[in-house]
């Protein structure tokens, strides 16, 4: 760990303007992100008495290495910056908000021609409009199969849409007038629409309208002697009835509002919200939240603010911001900026937008229905999260003591190959930190040294081994390559001639360049190899430990330990070592090993099918130089087969749109080349994986 005292900014350097800073650890990774009124005034307060600072803060403070702002206009804009900063890096000490589960939204593809209703999980899509989230996927079925007597929306997917329109015949709920059947051309375009428009106002909270519309027509029906459509009308009034029944009012004249409200104990809180729309609930979510930083409730309440409005009206978004951002933000706490908080949601919604804590009436008995919700839900985590957390400490406390490691494994990589027959090798590699999977660092390798039906692992395993920790060894000197220039700029000095300047950079210029950083300068995205492991794992015996110990010793890799799982009796190899070690079968280390095994294995066949999919569906047009997917298609589709195709003339392929003489010309050459011309030998073909004989 760094003193703070040695990365503290000179005194007097520290603008009093309010902004946004971030704090970097020795290898340039972002681990902490904050917002001030005054900069100089709040990072004053982390090096005045570190050893008077709250414990979490304390360890973040001795954890980094060096310290940045960017000063802003105003505080709504550190307020903005902050949050996109935290998304962007991911900064180990923030607050991270983690959804308690993945809860399924009715969702309405606006984006499309023919707008589509159906459930959806996972990240929101640009053009689509959502509503909830609900607790379960049969309640939104429910409410959808009621309003689709009136709002006879598409709920079909593309295929089969498409499938109806070519065939001229909807689907059964076209026969039973649940869907207008815009397939086979019942409604037209805009009127399919309108249809999907009036839904969506209806799942806002615009019922009432609807319902007074269709009582006004089937009195006007009744008044015809239209009985028939009279009685037809009321069922539509009682369907509506019936999903308007589903959610109570909560809260008096048409209210719309978010109210959420939280339970803490030192080091979690559990928070829940409910999306009030028209006076009605019409979703609920809830997240957990670790208290890695220093944070009171307003402070809780603040970055919740900026987690569940963050992305309004952006690429991810969906909905239009008046939806999005309700007129009234019900909170348990004022969050410490409040007129900033309140300015930035007004300026997403477009209009005024209240944050308050309410004090009486109907949305404080709401807000105790939600607080209560939270306090469940926080016992609840606690009594899944106890055993879990205990277990993931053991399991890495059982594998430090296993392979005498002298702490325990926080980052471990795994890598494992894969193949058929030596055919399409490829190599993957998985990371763990803290026994957790982290995803957006896995890696994908193709075997290069190889000759094709080779299937030599050890082998792999080794260049495997060697590209991974040579381009460690490469981005490490790029960062230090960035320090000394850094320490030149510092000293007032041109990093390249060493000449004195005449006046040193101030610390709050944005120069990345003087300090080391996990970003690529070039690219502006994260290097890929820039941290080393604790633990390297392989999946084989002795001889692939073997393979990859040899490049690592080749490189001069120190520091990081290595063992290997075999599948047959799960045995740990560690180098240089005739006799494995035997980890119990009950014991959690062995498990979470299994566990990253199975992970690197499952990644490594997935992109091996990946890869061998691609070599299958290869054609000998692939090597045509200038046809692309569009015009390979065309002449497909006009010749039949590559076999036609290979006997058609220059003319008449280029008589094909899209297809000009040269391209056409090149694929003659290609299809029939000269005699002694092998170099159609080296191109992609498809080939019959039974009898070995070349497809058309």
């Amino acid at each position: 760990m760094a003193d703070p005292s040695t990365y503290r900014p000179a005194v007097g350097t520290i603008p009093e303007q309010p902004g946004v800073y971030r704090f970097r650890d020795s290898s340039g990774r972002v681990i902490y992100v904050g917002k001030a009124k005054s900069l100089r005034q709040r990072l004053n307060s982390y090096f005045a008495d570190p050893a008077g600072l709250h414990p979490r803060t304390q360890t973040m403070v001795f954890t980094a290495a060096s310290v940045e702002w960017t000063t802003v206009n105003t505080e709504v804009e550190a307020l903005q910056l902050e949050y996109s900063w935290i998304k962007e890096y991911d900064p180990r000490f923030n607050v991270k908000y983690r959804d308690d589960k993945s809860y399924p939204y009715l969702a309405v593809t606006m984006g499309e021609e023919f707008p589509r209703v159906q459930v959806m999980r996972g990240a929101k899509r640009k053009g689509t409009r959502y509503f909830g989230p609900y607790a379960h996927a049969w309640a939104i079925r429910e409410t959808v199969d009621l309003l689709l007597r009136v709002f006879p929306v598409r709920t079909c997917s593309n295929g089969v849409f498409k499938r109806a329109g070519q065939i001229g015949r909807p689907c059964l709920l076209g026969y039973i007038d649940k869907c207008s059947a815009p397939c086979v051309g019942k409604v037209d375009a805009e009127q399919h629409r309108r249809l999907a428009g009036d839904f969506c106002d209806f799942m806002g909270g615009r019922t009432e309208r609807y319902v007074k519309r269709l009582e006004r027509d089937m009195l006007q029906a009744s008044h015809d002697l239209e009985f028939e459509q009279a009685a037809r009308l009321r069922d539509d009034i009682q369907a509506l009835s019936r999903a308007m029944e589903k959610n109570a009012v909560v809260l008096p004249d048409g209210t719309d509002a978010d109210v959420f409200a939280l339970a803490d104990d030192e080091l979690e809180a559990a928070v829940q919200v409910f999306h009030v729309r028209g006076g009605r609930i019409r979703g609920q979510r809830g997240w957990v939240v670790e208290k890695v930083e220093d944070v009171t409730t307003g402070d809780l309440v603040e970055h919740l603010l900026q987690q569940v409005y963050g992305d309004t009206g952006g690429e991810g978004g969906s909905e239009t911001n008046g939806e999005a951002v309700p007129r009234e933000v019900l909170v348990p706490h004022e969050p410490p900026a409040l007129g900033e908080v309140e300015d930035w949601l007004s300026g997403l919604r477009g209009s005024r937008v209240e944050v308050r804590v309410p004090q009486r009436g109907d949305k404080r008995t709401l807000m105790e229905t939600v607080a209560r919700n939270a306090g469940q839900a926080l016992t609840l985590h606690k009594t899944r999260r106890a055993g879990d957390l205990t277990t993931r400490s053991k399991a890495l406390q059982e594998i430090q003591e296993a392979l005498d490691l002298p702490e325990a494994p926080l980052r471990i990589e795994c890598y494992d190959i894969s193949h058929i027959q030596g055919s399409n090798v490829v190599a993957s590699m998985v990371v763990f930190e803290d026994g957790l999977a982290k995803k957006p660092e896995y890696r994908k390798f193709t075997i290069k040294s190889l000759a094709e039906g080779s299937s030599d692992d050890v082998a792999s395993i080794r260049e495997v081994i060697s590209r991974r920790f040579r381009r460690f060894l490469s981005e490490q000197e790029a960062i230090a390559g960035e320090q000394e220039a850094g320490a030149a700029l510092t000293a007032g000095a041109d990093p390249a001639t060493g000449e004195i300047l005449d006046q040193a950079p101030s610390l709050d210029d944005e120069a990345p360049e003087g300090r080391p950083t996990a970003i690529d300068p070039q690219t502006g995205r994260p290097r890929k190899f820039s941290y080393a492991p604790n633990l390297v794992v392989v999946d084989g015996g002795a001889p692939q430990v073997a393979a990859a110990a040899a490049a690592m010793r080749e490189l001069g890799i120190q520091n990081v330990a290595l063992c290997g799982l075999a599948k047959r009796l799960e045995e740990v190899w560690i180098p240089d070592d005739d006799q494995p070690v035997i980890l119990p079968r009950s014991s959690e280390g062995l498990y979470l090993l299994q566990r990253v095994r199975d992970e690197a294995h499952r990644f490594a066949i997935t992109h091996h099918r990946q890869r061998r999919s691609t070599a299958m569906t290869a054609s000998e047009l692939d090597a045509v130089p200038g046809l692309g997917p569009a015009r390979k298609k065309a002449l497909l589709a006009h010749f039949g087969s590559v076999k036609k195709l290979r006997t058609a003339s220059v003319e008449a392929i280029a008589s094909v749109q899209g297809v000009g003489p040269k391209v056409a010309q090149a694929v003659v050459d290609t299809l029939n080349p000269a005699p002694g011309d092998t170099a159609i030998a080296d191109k992609p073909v498809a080939v019959d994986m039974a009898t070995g004989e070349l497809l058309d």
